[in-house]
């Protein structure tokens, strides 16, 4: 982590504290037998210090706008604090239809991280990918920026443009991005007939209605004579619950595949039935960081039902029910009231889906040079040749071979056996 990461990380903290401290002020009068209540005095004490000590007289509002989102991304990467100008704001726009740049977002390190985008939008264009911090939006900091205001701040009216900056773990300064707004439409399922009579779908998103795409792809499959089918649920971090659940319930005909419960949410259990199971075929499933939502509860589903493998990196982890909670000062709470639990009780929001035969995709690193001073020959049309996906290529052989032994592959090493 170099030092712009720890600066980030070590002020969230202290935010995360100032918070809690201001919360001391209104619980002081509780029974000091609550073990919140507590802590809190220790926290009001800390205050008080900061108050009378620090080199100079803290801005105790900024200070708390920013522990607010400390706390909330603590506990829940999606969250957010919307003061009262803000939520009405996101109220107004919430259901626009307006320009987007395809990004799904999360806090990361107090700033606003990608999750992933969507295939042929802007986002994707600009070689935006997972783990990419956003430091800036049209020069405004992300750093204890709420997260649903990140989100508006991006769309906007088609064909305009807003420019971002991003930081990369192996690039010491931020790149400034311009990127236009566009109607970004969701793709359609793609499939195919892959060697040794392998079937091949990939929903770029769970939105409703792709899990009719997918069972129209696998009823076309076995009609070609698919022998065994592999679900690539990379990147897809864009889709519902529901569809998620009703992905999964493709490939089960009886037990449990995920249940929702919260503290003021009782426990829902979703079974499988029997009459929406549509292929008794093999199944590997393949994820990465970039898998979310829906399709971590599908993946979730197959694995600890014993129907599927799950070939790749651990999942992104997120998989809950959020609302808007509004607050006297007409400012709101953005933050989830419930989570979705594997089969075995494991909530996927906090650990992801971890995947049976763990495989490391292979990032290709380009380093930046002076192109001034740097000439390149441009390679034969011979020698252009498409990089291998090996990710799809292990599935493809767990598919056919069974699971590996070895507890760990990683793609760069499998490309040079």
């Amino acid at each position: 982590m170099n030092s712009r990461f720890k600066f980030a990380f070590v002020s969230f903290s202290a935010c995360l504290v100032v918070l809690l401290l201001v919360g001391a002020l209104v619980g002081k009068s509780a029974p000091s037998d609550v073990p919140a209540y507590r802590q809190m005095s220790v926290y009001m004490e800390v205050l008080s210090k900061i108050k009378s000590d620090y080199v100079e007289e803290p801005d105790l509002k900024s200070v708390t706008l920013g522990a607010m989102n400390g706390l909330l991304e603590s506990i829940d990467p999606f969250a957010s604090y919307l003061n009262a100008e803000q939520y009405k704001q996101y109220l107004k726009n919430s259901d626009a239809k307006k320009g987007d740049v395809g990004l799904v977002l999360s806090k990361r390190y107090g700033y606003v991280g990608v999750v992933s985008t969507l295939p042929d939008s802007p986002g994707a264009k600009a070689g935006l990918t997972t783990g990419d911090l956003i430091e800036s939006i049209n020069g405004v900091a992300t750093r204890d920026m709420p997260l649903a205001y990140a989100e508006l701040l991006l769309h906007g009216e088609p064909a305009t443009d807003i420019e971002i900056s991003i930081l990369r773990m192996r690039s010491p300064e931020p790149q400034k991005i311009t990127l236009t707004r566009a109607l970004v439409s969701v793709p359609p399922v793609t499939s195919r007939m892959l060697a040794d009579q392998v079937g091949y779908v990939r929903p770029e998103t769970l939105v409703t209605g792709k899990t009719a795409e997918v069972a129209a792809a696998i009823r076309t499959l076995q009609q070609q004579g698919a022998k065994g089918l592999v679900l690539d649920l990379r990147q897809c971090a864009v889709g519902t619950a529901e569809e998620g659940l009703a992905l999964a319930n493709l490939f089960l005909e009886k037990g449990l595949m995920a249940y929702l419960e919260g503290q003021r949410v009782p426990r829902q259990n979703f079974d499988a039935k029997s009459e929406k199971a549509l292929t008794r075929l093999p199944l590997v499933v393949t994820t990465n960081r970039g898998t979310a939502d829906g399709a971590e509860l599908a993946a979730s589903a197959l694995i600890e039902n014993k129907r599927a493998e799950v070939v790749g990196e651990r999942s992104f982890g997120d998989a809950s029910v959020r609302r808007a909670i509004s607050m006297e000062d007409g400012s709101a709470i953005i933050l989830s009231v419930a989570k979705y639990y594997t089969p075995q009780g494991k909530a996927i929001q906090d650990t992801g889906v971890v995947p049976s035969v763990p495989f490391v995709e292979s990032e290709p690193f380009t380093e930046i040079e002076d192109e001034e001073t740097v000439e390149r020959p441009e390679p034969a049309p011979e020698q252009q040749k498409p990089q291998e996906d090996m990710l799809l290529r292990k599935a493809i052989e767990v598919l056919t071979q069974g699971k590996p032994q070895q507890a760990l592959v990683r793609g760069a090493a499998s490309a040079r056996q």
